[in-house]
């Protein structure tokens, strides 16, 4: 009965994982059609900022340090201003499910680096391989289309999910060796509020507060933003932090090639957009690269997945030893 039990809680993790994290997309969708989307952004990560800041000074943490601060900044500059903020300005061009194949770049942008930086580690042969699969993958993306299915992409959309898969990249390999508060609760929690206030001053410099008027927003957008708080960060990023513990490492890191497929999927079925050959093709080639790297060199691009989901969901209240020591 307990192993049946355990075995039933396991499947609804990976199912949480995969479903939602990969509904995210959409979801933003949804949430900027009537919300403005440096605002919205920045808002949710201040709101979840300050409840895990709070809810660690109530666990006892100590005050953190300037230099913490400092840190806590750059790291959400990269992984929120520019990553979250360059898929929520991507999605304003682009369908939300060519976002995620894009952003799926991610563990490609990690390995490459991480093996440019200081002293970084060289990628065996198959890793590599796997980064020129991924990257011919994003290349087909933009590649001219023709024939009858023939769609254009915006590029500056498409660049702009580009840069932030990179910018997450290089935020999460920051973060793995930056100095941080002994509280990951803690330190999650500064890096989104520095994040969101960071969003919220581009919100404020790109003129969104100007026509500001939040009776404005739809219903569906509120809902899809209450589905990023609620689901997106309390249930999968708690059923992921879960799943790390008790699931391998192999298993546990396909969401980072499960979660595209679900997002091209829902963006075709309940948004209309259209999934071309190509897509297909481009999708296949970076999955296919993303398995190979995240199987020869996992560590590395499971700590970046971990980020990227964080960067885009929020984050849970969890118990200080259930979160990530990276975040």
């Amino acid at each position: 009965m307990v192993a049946r039990a355990f075995r039933w809680k396991l499947i609804a993790a990976f199912a949480a994982v995969y479903f939602i994290w990969g509904s995210t997309y959409l979801a933003i969708r949804y949430a900027i059609e009537t919300l403005p989307p440096l605002t919205m952004a920045g808002g949710r990560f201040v709101i979840a900022g300050a409840i895990l800041y709070g809810w660690a000074r109530v666990r006892g943490a100590p005050l953190p340090l300037h230099r913490h601060w400092r840190e806590a900044a750059l790291i959400g500059a990269l992984l929120l201003l520019v990553g979250n903020g360059g898929v929520v300005y991507a999605e304003r061009l682009i369908p939300s499910g060519l976002t995620a194949l894009l952003i799926a770049t991610e563990p490609l942008c990690v390995v490459l680096l991480d093996w440019l930086r200081p002293g970084g580690r060289r990628p065996t042969p198959a890793v590599a391989a796997g980064l020129v699969l991924g990257f011919a993958g994003a290349a087909l993306l933009f590649s001219p289309s023709t024939g009858a299915e023939s769609v254009p992409i915006n590029m500056i959309g498409a660049l702009s999910a580009l840069v932030a898969s990179l910018s997450w990249a290089a935020g999460s390999l920051y973060s793995i060796r930056s100095e941080q508060p002994a509280s990951p609760l803690l330190a999650t929690g500064m890096q989104l509020l520095a994040g969101g206030v960071l969003l919220l001053a581009a919100g404020l410099l790109a003129g969104e507060w100007n026509s500001l008027d939040l009776a404005a927003g739809s219903l569906r957008s509120w809902l899809a933003l209450a589905y990023l708080l609620v689901f997106g960060s309390l249930v999968a990023f708690t059923a992921y932090v879960w799943l790390l513990k008790v699931a391998t490492p192999a298993h546990v890191s396909t969401s980072a090639y499960v979660n595209p497929v679900i997002a091209v999927f829902l963006g075709w079925l309940l948004a209309g957009e259209v999934v071309t050959s190509r897509m297909i093709l481009a999708a296949a080639v970076i999955i296919a690269a993303v398995i190979v790297i995240t199987g020869h060199q996992g560590s590395i691009a499971r700590e970046a997945h971990c980020s990227a989901g964080i960067s885009q969901t929020a984050l849970p209240i969890l118990a200080e030893d259930e979160v990530p020591a990276s975040k």
